[in-house]
Order: structure tokens, then sequence, then C-alpha cells
């Protein structure tokens, strides 16, 4: 008896050791920050905002990967099969949310292949046209679009990206009928705007806000129920004539499920203290994007949420992906 107490005492103690010794040896290498979208969109700006403190934070290097294509799919399978070592992680956005309900099939399940870290920013999409579109505000675009149905073209950042589904969310309780024209990212579809390829786009305040202060784009109205703070002179879409219509942005990081709690809750804890430094709080605010920095556990209830949300809309719109 005397042996197998020593045996029992000898597995406890290795199973404790196990979690405190990968917590004290994390990050052992560069990690790899996966971006399902381009460089020069909104989520590439957010995720090179916090990657550089977070390299310092941890003490190894924080490495943004772009790996754009199916609205972000592409990335967050590839994160799906990544190893559970938390060095390698993804910056999640609302398509995340949107494209398990939005495709027929998905390699991966985002619910069960991926594990919440924490909300980083929450964030209103702008609804920007070409300046020479002859509107000054929502309620003339209605007309507009009611007086040409399927003359008006909108860039995306593909099927099933937040641009994409936020306007079909507009267009069905507005009551118009529009084209959709998706790129391959955001970066993509706001360059078609600005030559008038297309001739509008709801897209992320991050990157649109500057360019409607330059006078390059015009900036009808905000998604969110009310107005951004960095933007408080610009109407909502709800009180422009569409009640009711309220949509947000985020974005979020996540791992591989099944990743140590110790690399979550220490990328968490990271996180949230970047997000609250004056110099990446100031300028997340300056570009209309509100810090968060929630818990895991938080995290993933607002996630699920938001599948739950935009399976409704996705199944009211009638739009499907193969």
């Amino acid at each position: 008896m005397h042996r197998i107490a020593k045996f029992a005492l000898l597995v406890s103690s290795l199973a404790w050791a196990g979690p405190a010794a990968f917590a004290q040896g994390y990050p052992a290498k560069q990690v790899r920050f996966v971006v399902g979208f381009p460089p020069g969109g909104a989520t590439d700006v957010v995720a090179r905002a916090i990657s550089q403190k977070l390299a310092e934070a941890l003490g190894q290097p924080v490495v943004v990967d772009n790996r754009a294509g199916a609205a972000s799919n592409i990335g967050a399978e590839i994160v799906a099969t990544s190893p559970k070592d938390g060095h390698t992680i993804f910056m999640g956005t609302v398509s995340l949310a949107v494209n398990p309900s939005l495709y027929k099939k998905l390699p991966y399940d985002a619910l069960r292949d991926l594990a919440a870290v924490s909300q980083v920013t929450d964030t209103p999409f702008m609804f920007v046209t070409h300046p020479s579109l002859p509107v000054k505000n929502v309620k003339e675009f209605i007309t507009l679009a009611k007086a040409k149905p399927r003359q008006l073209d909108y860039g995306s950042a593909g099927n099933g990206s937040g641009g994409h589904l936020f306007t079909v969310m507009f267009a069905s309780m507005a009551g118009v009928d529009l084209v959709h024209v998706p790129y391959r990212g955001a970066a993509f579809a706001t360059t078609s705007v600005l030559s008038g390829e297309t001739i509008f786009m709801f897209d992320n305040i991050v990157t649109t806000l500057p360019l409607a202060r330059a006078g390059k784009l015009r900036a009808l109205a905000v998604t969110t129920i009310k107005r951004s703070r960095a933007a408080e002179d610009i109407p909502t879409i709800a009180e422009s004539g569409v009640p009711g219509y309220d949509a947000n942005a985020w974005f979020g990081v996540f791992a591989p499920a099944g990743t140590p709690a110790a690399a979550i809750n220490r990328l968490h804890a990271e996180i949230a203290k970047i997000v609250r430094v004056p110099e990446i709080r100031d300028r997340f605010l300056a570009l209309g994007a509100e810090p968060v920095g929630s818990t895991p556990e938080q995290f993933a209830a607002f996630y699920r949420n938001e599948v739950a949300k935009w399976a409704k809309v996705v199944k009211a719109s009638g739009a499907q992906i193969d």
C-alpha cells in the first residue's frame, strides 16, 4: 500500500506540474497571428496594432500572416487545424459568426474547433458611397435605389463577409434591390469604390472614416444603433429611415480548440492590458473602435450569440454559398 500511495502522489504531482511547467515555458517560439483578409483592411490594421505590443509582452515575435479568401474561412481553417500549443492564433471578425449558416459546407466547425481568447474591439461599419453618387443621406439613397432597381452595385470583402451581410440586411429592411460585387478582401473592395468601379459599400469604420474625412468617400451613416464616438456627426442607419437597423462588427482573438488554458489565459491577460494602454486605446477610439479585452468565457458567450443572431439574418435573406 505504501508503494501505491507513493505512486499516486507522483502521478498527482506530475499532473499539477504539467500545466505549471507549460505556463512558465510559454511561448517557446514565435506566435503566428493569422488574419483571414489581405493587408490594408480593417482586420489587418487592428491585428498589426496589437501584434507588436503582444510580442513585447510575450518575449517572442508575433508575426501577422495574411491568408485571405472565402470570407476568412481559409485562415480560420488553418488555425483550427494547427497544433494546440498557443503558437497559432486567429483574428476573428463578424464573418466568423456569419459563415456557419451562410456556407453549406465548411471544413471546420468554429464553435467546436476554435477557442475564444478575448474580444479586442467592438466596431461599427460605415455606409459610404463614391462622391459622384447624387445622394447625401440614407433616405435619398433609398429613393434612388427604388427608382433604379439592380442598378446600384456595392463592393465587399467577399461572399459572407460583414460588408456583404450588413448590406443584405439593409436591402431587406429598406426594400431595395442591389447588386453585390465580391472581392478578395476589404482593401480591394474599398479600391473599387474609390475608383468608381462599384458605387458604394458597407465597411469597417476603422478604414472608411479616414477616407470619408479626406473627401474620397461620402459617409451616409454608421450601422450601430448608437452613433460612433469617433464620428458623432454621422447619423445611424436606424435614425435615417430604416428604424431598428443595428449591426456591429468586432475583432477578437481565437486559438485552436484544445489549446492549454495556461496559453489561453496568458494571451487574454496580455491582450486585455494592451487595449488599455493609452497609445493603443486612443488609437482605436480615434479609428472608431471601442476597446474591449473580455475574458475567454465572456468572448465565447458573445460569439455564440453572434452565430445565432446572424443565422436568423442569413435565413431571412435566403443567401447561401456552396
